[in-house]
């Protein structure tokens, strides 16, 4: 049966996650990569794991538990970069580095937690994502999709050029401060299904593919959202399939669509650059046509 993997509950529950961490990381991801942010949401993900230690360790969701402390990270990475100067790097390596020691720390003294349970956070696994997970996904998907989408026009503005949006009047520092939260809640949002340690490459790979064939913000929007939503998907089912791990079989997944991209934009600009130049040949033509005619009216 060619949709036996319908069946099984924890499927239907890490399809429905999937598609949503698709949707929401290229989301955000796209107004990284204009601010040349990439590895945000890799240092975020270190951050949160003191999230998922703390959640086991006071046996609370480890979802929301991460999404709380992962926020106060990219807070406090934001007023770093604001504050930071000379010192800025140095600081942002303790934080990452501290927050992934915490992390491991806190759910080795939990009673309930182990290196299993750390594993399925760091690379994501499909047989532990919960109802109380997806519910929590759902209610932060929908936070993420919201503002990204709500405040496009602001938050490209920030992104481009920090300066001319201060000019126009745009609360520059709010703004930046909501990329950084709203980067925050979409690592927890993907980390059931991708992973901690990957969930960067998912915010990053699939805009980076959809920019070697688009040139306009809003394109690159919609198709790195429909790359992200296809690999993570077509991850999920080959996972259940062949038993590989999600996170990694989605972000190779993703990194084939960047490689196929990339080869399809050469030729693809070529072809551009030809029906350019006809343009303007068509166009260089008709000039003189509309002066000879011109002409011959006055003689």
């Amino acid at each position: 049966m060619m949709l036996e993997f319908l069946n099984p509950p924890f499927m239907q529950r890490a399809l429905i996650a999937a598609v949503l961490v698709g949707i929401t990381a290229p989301a955000i991801g796209i107004y990284l990569v204009q601010r040349r942010q990439a590895l945000m949401g890799d240092g975020i993900g270190h951050i949160a794991m003191t999230g998922v230690g703390l959640g086991f360790l006071l046996s609370t969701s480890p979802v929301w538990m991460a999404t709380a402390v992962a926020v106060a990270g990219a807070v406090v990475m934001e007023l770093i970069r604001w504050y930071g100067h000379t010192r800025g790097d140095l600081a942002l390596a303790m934080l990452f580095y501290g927050g992934m020691a915490g992390g491991v720390m806190l759910i080795n003294l939990s009673d309930t937690g182990s290196n299993a349970n750390l594993t399925s956070y760091l690379f994501g696994s499909l047989s532990t994502v919960s109802d109380e997970d997806v519910i929590a996904i759902c209610a932060l998907a929908a936070f993420v999709v919201l503002v990204t989408v709500g405040l496009r026009r602001q938050l490209f503005a920030v992104s481009q050029d920090e300066e001319f949006a201060r000019v126009t009047g745009l609360p520059v520092r709010v703004l930046n401060l909501l990329v950084a939260v709203v980067a925050a809640v979409t690592v927890t949002v993907a980390m059931r299904v991708v992973g901690l340690l990957l969930v960067s490459a998912l915010m990053v790979v699939p805009v980076a593919a959809a920019q070697q064939i688009t040139k306009s913000f809003k394109v690159t929007f919609v198709l790195s959202v429909a790359i992200g939503t296809a690999v993570t998907l077509t991850g999920t089912v080959t996972s259940y399939y062949q038993d590989v791990p999600p996170g990694a079989t989605i972000v190779l997944l993703a990194i084939a669509v960047f490689v196929a991209l990339t080869a399809l934009a050469a030729p693809l600009a070529k072809h551009r650059a030809r029906a350019s130049a006809a343009r303007e040949a068509e166009c260089t033509l008709e000039v003189p046509a509309a002066r000879r005619g011109t002409d011959d009216v006055h003689v």
